[in-house]
């Protein structure tokens, strides 16, 4: 397994994989080898995936610096 992969790494492998899907789904829904509310289902996932990376991202220093304080004692 690889060593630690950047947020930033993970959020343009997620955005790989949703143009991935988003070219997938509808052919296998047209060809009814998937059903529209699975392909729904599995979209709504990914792009909440997203949502929370880019969270993550957007509050990384807010969460390192919990992390650390909660690591030193100084919270609950």
């Amino acid at each position: 397994m690889a060593g630690k992969i950047s947020i930033i790494g993970q959020i343009s492998e997620i955005d790989r994989e949703i143009k991935h899907r988003e070219k997938l789904y509808p052919r296998l829904v047209h060809e009814g080898r998937m059903k529209q509310v699975e392909a729904e289902m599995l979209m709504e996932r990914i792009y909440a995936i997203r949502q929370t990376l880019v969270f993550c991202k957007e509050n990384e220093a807010d969460i390192r610096a919990y992390m650390a304080a909660k690591k030193a004692g100084e919270l609950p």
